[in-house]
């Protein structure tokens, strides 16, 4: 469980994140998504224990990561791939960590498989890994400790389409089998494949914070007539508020069966009544990352 409740963070006078509060269940793969400069990696790194809250707290299983006896056990992170020295080998990489750990040599083998770093690939210099095979190497090093919770940075980061697809499976596995994820980067369709939760920061404050299908649900009535200046008078007599859609339709904000009583009451037939779509994750962040007004509800989650 990462629970951030009410997380503050300044570098002097630059205020980075702002009041920050949003939990990750176990069992869930929560997307957390920004612009640069949002928030996301200061955030992480308090968490992380890499820098300290001006205010509030960042925890994972209820305790703050430097509290964590051998955190590295609890706790899987990726912040940087390329934070790995250039002139050992892979294996090499993940024995250090194991030692320090206190983990059996056998799970070096055992994560180096499961990245698909295995044979000789193991062998090379890590300077000679291109992007994707670093991705994979900090992947497996977050994965040494058997954690219940991982922390990842951009893990997709130089990862091909079938690497990307690997990647998916081994998280929505992760947390499948009970863990914890936080995964931040840019890849919104990826997030958006991968992910049960969703928390949006901009600017250093949460905007959304909810479950994925909450948040991307369509809200509103696409109603359309063949008569649409009748139809727009119905919804103004009734009270509903509407706005233009494609292809002559109109948005009512509220639900198809108040929208069908006020068109019926005003005897104007219908050729299209639904409740509508759901905006994907790129209109949603786009959204409400500039400061639009969104065709779904800001949603944040309740603060104790």
């Amino acid at each position: 469980m990462i629970t951030i409740e009410h997380l503050t963070r300044r570098y002097g006078s630059q205020l980075a994140v702002s009041d920050v509060s949003f939990s990750c269940p176990p069992g869930t793969v929560t997307g957390f998504l920004g612009p640069n400069g949002a928030g996301k990696s200061t955030t992480m790194r308090v968490l992380c224990g890499l820098a300290e809250p001006t205010s509030g707290t960042a925890t994972i299983a209820g305790r703050r990561y430097r509290d964590l006896p051998n955190a590295g056990r609890h706790v899987g992170v990726l912040l940087d791939a390329g934070a790995q020295h250039a002139g050992r080998t892979g294996r090499e990489t993940l024995a250090l960590a194991a030692m320090v750990l206190g983990v059996p040599r056998k799970r070096v083998d055992d994560v180096l498989e499961q990245v698909g770093l295995a044979g000789p690939a193991a062998g090379k210099r890590v300077g000679n890994y291109s992007l994707g095979m670093r991705q994979r190497l900090g992947i497996a090093a977050a994965l040494l400790g058997d954690p219940q919770v991982l922390v990842l940075d951009e893990p997709a980061n130089g990862l091909d389409p079938d690497g990307i697809r690997w990647m998916r499976g081994l998280l929505s596995g992760f947390a499948d089998r009970g863990g914890t994820v936080l995964l931040s980067s840019h890849l919104l369709h990826e997030v958006e494949a991968v992910a049960d939760r969703l928390v949006v920061i901009a600017a250093g404050r949460v905007v959304a914070a909810a479950g994925k299908d909450e948040l991307l649900a369509g809200t509103g009535t696409v109603v359309r007539a063949r008569d649409g200046a009748a139809l727009g008078r119905a919804l103004v007599a009734a009270g509903i508020a509407a706005e233009p859609a494609d292809d002559g339709a109109l948005l009512a904000g509220t639900d198809a069966e108040a929208v069908g009583l006020a068109a019926a009451r005003a005897g104007v037939p219908l050729l299209e009544l639904r409740a509508a779509s759901g905006a994907g994750l790129e209109e949603l962040f786009r959204t409400l990352t500039q400061g639009g007004d969104p065709a779904v509800p800001h949603l944040q989650e309740a603060r104790a």
